[in-house]
């Protein structure tokens, strides 16, 4: 192994060992400690050190880094101290998710860490977003991420460095290679030669570096950061080495191969560059010892305090409240002047206040720039705002979810188009794993909006038009809104862009262009968790959303005797309970109506809940009208007797005549 000072003093090349030296010595007490049964579980990184101390020091302090599970050498060195650390490993009240995750799954503000989820790839797309943010705001900032050769197989692999070499972001693509991705060898992972080839399908510089020296790993990265933050663009460097234990410990390394650990043990990162050093006259025999004695007693001290911190105290209501950023809406009333408007066009117009309130607020979708987006919500405001805030994205629903909370992680607001609602599947993951669990597991916000065009009636088939926001609703973290009107369209979207927390704004295809009403001048937000009452009566009442308020309108129309109450929930997630008891309690019967298929929809929810909590107040069951458990038929006569308005009729006759 070959070391390059460079001009570097003998200071500096000592504190680079002491950073090296560190982690190793600490995760040699971690394994005695898992042998001795004090801890449960340890991701080792030995033989990577170099990789995860070199490339963090090369980082300006204020810049980001995004590691992995095996990367204990950027928390350390970035000065975060073994008591907190070993707090948050032990699920100690004072760890950084207070033993809500494991290991290095949080992220912190006050050292510039994102940590990463057990998915692999998603910090990835997180890292373009904290880039981005940089770029908007002119902040000459680089932006490290890293990742295994395994999650190079992933597709938020593929979508974030794609995204990156499109918008020319900053950020370095840090590949870890150290051969194996738990057992499964790189041979199984990939063809090509090498991992760093895949930069040229990019369009991207790529260099592959040993990542065993830990000289060459910082100069590397202090380059590339140095020239990125003056000429923003990405770059994928791989780094060579090895992992010295198994994926974690329990899985153990009999399926590689002596010789590789022959091989790679004489490439140790920490004992090749003390033997240089030793060379160079840095380091003595009797100097090492004394290091290490210190390095010793002071982990030892660090490590056995966070033994004695307390353990978390489980209180149910502090768990559920902190699945939000600590947020209450102050609602702004409507002007009193309105002028018609097309359900299209208020979302049009809640957007386009919202750009103009929030300079940090950036759209994110497929052609939503010039071309204004697939059903012209957009259209103009590139020419109003700049391609930087209304931006194209190319065809990466998980890779732009990701970006809009790294924006929000560095200090911006997101709203991400997706062009239909049911393209949402590509990014559920994002969205469900990252945006909603963020704040609970380590106290920060997720402001993003993810618009929603949804909703079948147009004849558009199994992959245009399906109701899919119950798959939402039952995810602690996320807030759902489903506006029914023109009016609460602009409101529930400003409101959306508002809140701190992320929020799935769902928006009906069908009412874009069809349905027009009075929409208040100006700005003003509808409060989110709260229905209104649109019509009353004494016979019974109809809990719905979205089109299923238009279907119920229709129904009453068509039979102005049937006096009912009629509640658009407005929003799904949190949903107004004192709305629907008090539709309950004062007519005795109760129709849940959606357009989402029966069997686990939204109304199973409600009805449960109707079924529990006013069980005393029903004169009949509780009665469901929904589309059909199938998928969405594309013929106009099979997509009309599918939707739950084919049945709306009978169903209230039912209900009516129990």
């Amino acid at each position: 192994m070959q070391f390059n000072r460079g001009d570097k003093d003998d200071e500096f090349l000592l504190n680079l060992y002491r950073r090296l030296l560190y982690p190793r010595m600490v995760e040699d007490k971690m394994l005695k400690l898992l042998r001795q049964g004090r801890i449960g579980k340890w991701f080792s990184g030995i033989g990577q050190e170099a990789i995860a101390v070199g490339s963090t020091l090369a980082m300006q302090s204020d810049e980001y880094i995004l590691p992995m599970h095996r990367n204990l050498g950027v928390f350390t060195s970035r000065d975060i101290p073994l008591k907190k650390l070993m707090a948050q490993w032990q699920g100690k009240i004072t760890g950084f998710t207070k033993g809500r995750d494991r290991s290095f799954h949080f992220g912190t503000q006050e050292y510039k860490i994102i940590g990463m989820i057990s998915h692999l790839g998603p910090q990835m797309a997180l890292a373009d977003g904290i880039a981005l943010a940089d770029v908007l705001r002119n902040q000459p900032h680089a932006t490290l991420v890293y990742t295994g050769e395994g999650a190079t197989s992933e597709g938020d692999f593929h979508e974030a460095v794609n995204v990156a070499a499109v918008w020319n972001l900053p950020v370095i693509f840090l590949i870890e290679n150290n051969g194996y991705g738990l057992s499964t060898p790189k041979s199984e992972q990939f063809r090509c030669k090498n991992l760093v080839d895949k930069a040229i399908g990019y369009g991207v510089e790529g260099i592959q570096i040993d990542g065993n020296n830990i000289l060459e790993v910082y100069n590397t990265i202090n380059q590339l950061a140095m020239e990125i933050r003056k000429d923003p663009r990405p770059v994928l460097v791989e780094c060579l080495t090895f992992r010295m234990r198994g994926h974690e410990e329990a899985s153990g390394t009999k399926y590689v191969p002596q010789e590789l650990f022959d091989e790679w043990e004489k490439k140790d990162p920490l004992i090749n560059y003390e033997t240089y050093l030793i060379e160079q006259g840095v380091l003595t025999s009797d100097s090492i010892i004394d290091i290490k004695i210190q390095v010793k007693r002071d982990i030892e001290l660090e490590i056995e305090e966070a033994f004695n911190e307390d353990e978390p105290i489980a209180n149910a209501n502090q768990e559920e409240a902190d699945m939000y950023f600590p947020y209450t809406q102050q609602v702004i009333q409507p002007n009193p002047t309105s002028i018609e408007k097309r359900y299209l066009d208020a979302i049009t117009d809640g957007l386009d206040l919202a750009m103009q309130k929030y300079p940090n607020l950036v759209l994110m979708g497929q052609d939503i720039a010039d071309y204004g987006g697939a059903f012209k919500i957009t259209d103009g405001f590139t020419a109003k705002y700049g391609k930087d805030r209304v931006r194209n994205t190319p065809i990466c629903e998980s890779a732009i979810v990701g970006a809009g909370l790294g924006l929000s992680l560095n200090g911006y607001k997101a709203v991400v188009e997706m062009q239909f609602a049911d393209f949402v599947t590509v990014g559920f993951n994002q969205i469900v794993n990252n945006l909603a669990k963020t704040h609970y597991r380590w106290g920060e916000k997720a402001d993003v909006v993810v618009r929603m065009p949804t909703g079948a009636g147009t004849g558009a088939g199994p992959f245009h038009s399906q109701s899919n926001e119950a798959w939402f609703t039952k995810t602690p973290g996320l807030k759902v809104v489903y506006p029914a009107f023109p009016e609460d369209a602009k409101g529930l979207l400003l409101a959306a862009i508002e809140d701190p927390n992320p929020v799935l704004y769902f928006e009906h295809k069908y009412l874009y262009r069809s349905l027009i009403a009075p929409v208040p001048d100006g700005y003003y937000t509808t409060e989110i968790g709260k229905a209104v009452k649109l019509a009353e009566g004494s016979k019974f009442a109809i809990v719905t959303y979205g089109l299923g308020v238009h279907w119920a309108l229709d129904y009453l129309k068509q039979y102005p005797e049937s006096s009912a109450t009629l509640i658009d929930l407005r929003t799904l997630q949190p949903w107004d309970k004192d709305a629907v008891r008090a539709a309950v309690k004062a007519t005795g019967r109760v129709l849940i109506l959606h357009e989402d298929t029966l069997t686990n929809g939204f109304g199973a929810e409600l009805s449960a809940w109707i079924g529990e909590h006013c069980f005393s107040y029903l004169d009949a069951p509780v009665m469901r009208c929904a589309s059909l458990d199938t998928a969405i038929p594309m013929s106009k006569v099979l997509e009309e007797d599918f939707l739950a308005k084919a049945r709306l009729a009978e169903t209230i006759d039912k209900l009516l005549k129990y």
